[in-house]
């Protein structure tokens, strides 16, 4: 690692203070979205919750982050980076500070919902990274954005518990310690709006020439782009059916009915907008100079699949089966060693970004891929007889490919096409809360020795794909304001 620090080192201050100012803000958007589960046993007894409402708590903090990531990708490529996250933070701050407050359980079901959005944040910075550093340098740049401020679940983790029960007392003291962390994400998007900037100082702030969809460059591309996006709509009507009376019955059958509804009519209403934006392609063909492959983003989408999407789902539920499998353990410990997985993110997530700047977008990735695999088959293995340090090796040894491959899709994402770098990290974002959902809904009907073997396999298809994988090569073209064709070093 020691080049690579020199090479960021190198930088001008201004780099590093954007890189500073974009990592504490998704760092608070993820103590934020994660706060509640460490609080799970004071929550549960303030509201007298079953096992069934908690999970339902669960399914609707990561419903909404689904069409948010790609609705923020959408707003940030054309409103810029900087005038977004200071809107998110401060909205999500008001909504942290309304589910503390919280009275009855339908209240902060509605509320925990709503702060979904906050998990979108991520890819703000994507862009925000991605325009203030050289494409040599990206991927270490990106992988600390996204390594440190993911460890705000570990920080939610180590922290919560700690103020809720010794400092602000075990009642209410779940309640003030949320509360902290919504006031602190107002105060720090004021602060976020008057020190960051989209860009440095006289470079071009491209944005996309159409808004409501990618841009993809052939007809079968605008095909393949329809497709993945079925995915997402799926998963969507699966989070409606476990909460429906088929699953723990927080909606009636026909609000359930409405909301599959709701779901056919926007994925038409979004189909006419990539149609819309893709109609002159289709027609006329697009220039030579301007073309991508799709294939690139949806391979990065299915990585994300299985390195976030396993991450979001094994931190949601590693402290309750510790909890569970190791008598003895406190509220308290069990919120540690269940950190123990997202706090390698300060190492893991720069390291992946770095291997993929320095050994290749594609090679770094397959590896990384391999030791997730290993990794998830070393935690199915886990059970009462094990001693805790070496559940801590195995947690740490799985945790560090996870969030290492999730540095390296990320390091590959602002390189594809620079003025659509929200949409592509909006989209692939969108595809680690699929693969959330989808893990956890797998969770709900097996063990967890064959929950974490399913995730193995999952790591090994994705493997496959990414053999498929073209790597960003030489320049690609964006069009400035002036109609000047631009061509942007992406190797």
């Amino acid at each position: 690692m020691t080049s690579a620090q020199l090479n960021l080192a190198d930088l001008s201050q201004a780099n590093i203070r954007t890189l500073h100012l974009s990592w504490f803000a998704f760092f608070l958007t993820f103590m934020i979205w994660f706060g509640h589960a460490p609080l799970k046993p004071l929550i549960m007894e303030t509201f007298a919750m079953t096992g069934a409402q908690w999970k339902a708590l669960l399914t609707l903090n990561i419903a909404l982050t689904i069409p948010a990531r790609i609705v923020i990708g959408i707003l940030v490529d054309k409103y810029g980076p900087r005038l977004i996250y200071s809107a998110l933070l401060i909205s999500s701050g008001f909504l942290c500070l309304a589910f503390a407050s919280a009275q009855t359980f339908a209240q902060l079901a509605l509320f925990r919902f709503l702060l979904g959005f906050v998990g979108a944040g991520f890819v703000i910075g994507i862009r925000l990274v991605g325009e203030w550093f050289p494409a040599r340098q990206v991927g270490l740049a990106e992988g600390i954005y996204g390594g440190w401020g993911n460890f705000g679940s570990a920080a939610a983790a180590f922290l919560l518990p700690t103020l809720a029960l010794s400092v602000f007392g075990a009642e209410h003291g779940w309640r003030y310690a949320t509360a902290l962390t919504g006031l602190m994400a107002i105060v720090y998007g004021c602060f976020f709006y008057w020190r960051a900037r989209n860009t440095p100082k006289g470079s071009t702030y491209f944005k996309p020439k159409k808004s409501g969809g990618l841009e993809v460059t052939s007809r079968r591309d605008f095909w393949f782009y329809l497709a993945m996006n079925i995915p997402m709509y799926l998963i969507l009507a699966v989070l409606a059916w476990k909460l429906s009376p088929s699953g723990v019955a927080l909606l009636s059958v026909s609000t359930t009915y409405a909301l599959y509804l709701i779901l056919v009519v926007l994925f038409i209403y979004q189909v006419r907008q990539i149609y819309n934006v893709n109609k002159d392609m289709l027609a006329h063909g697009g220039p030579k100079h301007d073309q991508y492959e799709f294939k690139q983003v949806a391979i990065l989408n299915w990585s994300y699949f299985v390195t976030f999407g396993s991450e979001l789902a094994v931190v949601s539920m590693l402290p309750a089966f510790f909890l569970e499998t190791f008598s003895g353990l406190s509220l308290t410990q069990a919120g540690m060693l269940g950190a123990a997985f997202a706090f390698m993110n300060l190492v893991a997530r720069p390291s992946g970004g770095w291997f993929s700047d320095r050994f290749g977008r594609r090679l770094s990735l397959s590896i990384l891929l391999i030791g997730l695999t290993l990794g998830y088959l070393a935690m199915s293995q886990i059970g009462a007889h094990w001693p805790i340090g070496l559940v801590v090796l195995a947690v740490t040894f799985c945790s560090f490919f996870v969030q290492a491959g999730e540095g390296a899709v990320f390091a590959i994402v602002p390189l594809i096409k620079r003025r659509m770098t929200g949409q592509i990290a909006g989209m692939t974002g969108a595809y680690g809360n699929v693969g959330g959902v989808t893990f956890l809904t797998a969770y709900t009907f097996v063990s967890t020795p064959t929950f974490f073997m399913i995730i193995a396999g999952c790591g090994l298809l994705v493997l496959v794909l990414v053999q498929f994988m073209t790597e960003p090569q030489g320049h690609t073209s964006e069009v400035d304001e002036q109609g000047q064709v631009q061509l942007i070093e992406v190797s």
